[in-house]
C-alpha cells in the first residue's frame, strides 16, 4: 500500500499543484475584483462564494452568476479562469490515465491484491518458487489432489501461462523475485496455514537464498529445494533445509537400484508414477560389460560414479574436458555424435551407452549413431526440455532422465503422499524376492494401470465411524476395512503397504492386524476401491454390517417395523 501511495503522490504532484494554483488564483481574482449588487452599489465577493463559484465553474455545470450578476471585468476574469481550469483538469486526467497504464503501478496494485488474497487463505498451502517445467507438473499434481498452491516467479510470461492452464483449483501467482524476503512474506511465508516452501528455480544461488530466508523467518515450515551442486547442497543442509533434491544424483541412485534390484526399481516406478498411466515395463541394465558415457557434466559425473561403484568398465566421451574436467582414466575427446568418436570409445564391445549432454539434439544423435553401429545396447538418454517428449519416445530409449520430471515426481510424493516416501525408504532394505512378490500382487489388482496411492488416518475428523468404534472398545482389524460394504465376503482391490502406529512401522501388515486410534495406513489399489472404503470408514451402519454381518435398520421408523 505504501508503494501505491508513493507512486500516486509522485506522479500527481505537478498536476495537483497546478490545479491548486489555478484554483487559488481564480478565487483570489474574484475576491479582489469589485462587483455590483442588485441596487448597483459596489460589492466584493467573499472567499466562500468565490470558492463555491469556481468549484461548479470548473465542472462546467454552470449554475449562473452568484449572488449577483457579474460586471464585465468579473466576466473577463471568469473566462480566463475557465480556460485555465479546463487545461489543468485535462493535464491531471491525462496524468492519471498515464499512471494507470504504468507497469510499475499496475504491478504494485497486483502485488497488493495478491497479498490480500493470501492473507485470507484458511486452508494449508504450499509456496512454489519458480514455475518452469518442474513447477507446472508439481502445481497440477497438487491441485488435482485438492491441495492449495501459491506461485512466485520472476518471469512474467510464466505467470501469464499459469492463468491459461486448466488447473483444478485457482492458483494465486505473483510476478516477483522469490529471493527477496518481502515477496516471500507476501506469498504467505509467515502465514499460519503455510505448509511448505518449494524452491524450484534454475539458479542454485536463488534456491539457497529462498531456503535461508524460509528457515530464518519461519523455522517450522517444511522447505524443499532443488540443487545440482554439492557445495550448494551442503550449504542448504547447514540451514536445516528439510529435503534437498539433486535430479542427477537421484537418477544415478535409480540406476544403481535397477542394476542391483530390478524388482525394487520397478516397484518404485509403479508406486510413484502418475495414477492411471500405463504401468512401466521392467528394465534390466547389464551389470557386466563395457559402458560408454557421453558427456562428463553434472549428470555424466553422477552416472560415472555410480557405475564405477558397481565395478563396471566405463569410457567417457567429452567434447570440452578442459571445462568439465575428466576422470583419472582419461576421456575420448568428442561429442559422441560421430562414428569416429564412438569407435574410439569401443562401441563394438559396449553393452550400454549414456547420452548425457545438456543438448537434446546431441543426445538423440548419440543414440541414433550408436544404434546404427550396434544393436545390442542398453540406452540411457538425458532429456532437457519437455517439448522434446515426442522425439525421445520415438528414439525408444530404455531409460530417460528428465531432470524436471524427476524433481517434480519426488516432491509430489513428499507433499501429496509422505507415507509413500517412508514406505520406499523401508522397502530399500528388503530382499529382491520381497519386491518381486509385491509387484506380482499389484499387477493382479490393476488393469495395466498405475495404482492409486491412498493415505488413511484413523481419527475423529476424517473417519469418525471407525474412530468411534475403537474408542468404544470394539475390535476392528485391518482386513475389516478392506471388505466390500455390498458384500462383506468380498475384498476390495487394494493392498495395505504400511501401517504407522505409535511410532512403530510395519510393512505389508496382515489382515488380522488390530487397528488403534491414530493409526496411519498407506494403501495402493484402484480408485473405486478407496471411494467404497470411505463408506466403511465414515458410516456407522456400514461399519456395523462389515463387523457383524447384520444389516440393521438405520432410522427410527424402520427399527419399529423390525
Amino acid at each position: 500500500m505504501d508503494n501505491i501511495v508513493f507512486l500516486i503522490l509522485r506522479r500527481m504532484r505537478r498536476p495537483l499543484l497546478t490545479l491548486v494554483l489555478i484554483y487559488a488564483a481564480s478565487i483570489l481574482g474574484l475576491v479582489l475584483i469589485p462587483g455590483q449588487d442588485a441596487q448597483g452599489n459596489p460589492w466584493h465577493m467573499d472567499f466562500f462564494h468565490a470558492f463555491y463559484f469556481v468549484s461548479f465553474m470548473s465542472t462546467t455545470i454552470g449554475f449562473g452568476e452568484i449572488p449577483y450578476e457579474f460586471t464585465d471585468v468579473q466576466r473577463a476574469w471568469v473566462l480566463v479562469s475557465i480556460y485555465l481550469s479546463v487545461i489543468a483538469w485535462l493535464y491531471a486526467i491525462g496524468t492519471i490515465l498515464t499512471l494507470l497504464q504504468d507497469k510499475t503501478f499496475q504491478h504494485a496494485i497486483k502485488e497488493r491484491r495478491f497479498a490480500q488474497r493470501i492473507r485470507h487463505l484458511r486452508e494449508p498451502f504450499y509456496i512454489l518458487c519458480g514455475y518452469g517445467e518442474t513447477g507446472r507438473e508439481l502445481a497440477r499434481a497438487l491441485t488435482e489432489r485438492g491441495q492449495h498452491v501459491v506461485v512466485v516467479d520472476l518471469n512474467e510470461d510464466k505467470i501469464n501461462l499459469l492463468k491459461l492452464q486448466n488447473l483444478r483449483d485457482y492458483v494465486p501467482a505473483l510476478h516477483a523475485n522469490a529471493r527477496t524476503p518481502r515477496h516471500l512474506l507476501e506469498a504467505g511465508l509467515g502465514h499460519r496455514q503455510c505448509a511448505g516452501v518449494v524452491a524450484l528455480t534454475n539458479d542454485n544461488e536463488v534456491n539457497l537464498k529462498i531456503a535461508i530466508t524460509s528457515k530464518l523467518l519461519n523455522p517450522h515450515v517444511t522447505v524443499i529445494c532443488r540443487a545440482d551442486s554439492h557445495d550448494i547442497e551442503d550449504n542448504m543442509a547447514s540451514f536445516g533445509t528439510d529435503y534437498i533434491i539433486d535430479p542427477f544424483d537421484t537418477f544415478a541412485k535409480y540406476l544403481s537400484t535397477a542394476l542391483q534390484t530390478p524388482g525394487l526399481y520397478l516397484l518404485q516406478r509403479w508406486l510413484t508414477e502418475k495414477p492411471g498411466t500405463l504401468l512401466p515395463d521392467p528394465v534390466y541394465p547389464p551389470t557386466h560389460g563395457h559402458w560408454i558415457v557421453g558427456g562428463y557434466g553434472r549428470f555424466g559425473k553422477a552416472v560415472f560414479n555410480r557405475l564405477k561403484k558397481e565395478e563396471i568398465s566405463i569410457t567417457v566421451m567429452e567434447a570440452m574436458p578442459e571445462k568439465t574436467g575428466e576422470p583419472k582414466q582419461g576421456v575420448v575427446r568428442g561429442r559422441g555424435t560421430e562414428e569416429d568418436t564412438l569407435t574410439e570409445a569401443d562401441i563394438e564391445h559396449a553393452v550400454g551407452i549414456v547420452a548425457g549432454t545438456d543438448n537434446d539434439a546431441n543426445n538423440l544423435s548419440i543414440v541414433m549413431t550408436a544404434r546404427a553401429m550396434t544393436n545390442k545396447l542398453f540406452v540411457i538418454a538425458r532429456q532437457n526440455y519437455r517439448e522434446n517428449d515426442a522425439l525421445f519416445r520415438a528414439v525408444d530409449a530404455d531409460m530417460v532422465m528428465h531432470p524436471s520430471a524427476i524433481v517434480a515426481g519426488k516432491i509430489r510424493v513428499l507433499l501429496a503422499t509422505p507415507m509413500l516416501y517412508e514406505f520406499m525408504s523401508l522397502a530399500a532394505y528388503q530382499e529382491e524376492d520381497w519386491a518381486c512378490a509385491l509387484v506380482s500382487r499389484i499387477a493382479g489388482l490393476v488393469d495395466n494401470r498405475v495404482p492409486v496411492i491412498q493415505e488413511i488416518v484413523v481419527d475423529q475428523d476424517r473417519h469418525c465411524a471407525i474412530h468411534d468404534a475403537l474408542e468404544r472398545g470394539r475390535v476392528v482389524q485391518l482386513g475389516d476395512i478392506m471388505r466390500s460394504p455390498g458384500d462383506r465376503d468380498r475384498s476390495l482391490r487394494c493392498i495395505a503397504l504400511l501401517r504407522i502406529s505409535r511410532n512403530s512401522r510395519e510393512l505389508l501388515p496382515e489382515a488380522d492386524t488390530e487397528l488403534l486410534p491414530g493409526d496411519r495406513l498407506l494403501f495402493c489399489g484402484t480408485r473405486r476401491a478407496f471411494s467404497t472404503m470411505e463408506w466403511t470408514l465414515c458410516h456407522t451402519a456400514t461399519l456395523e454390517y462389515i463387523l457383524t454381518g447384520e444389516d440393521r435398520p438405520r432410522s427410527w421408523i424402520w427399527r419399529k417395523f423390525q
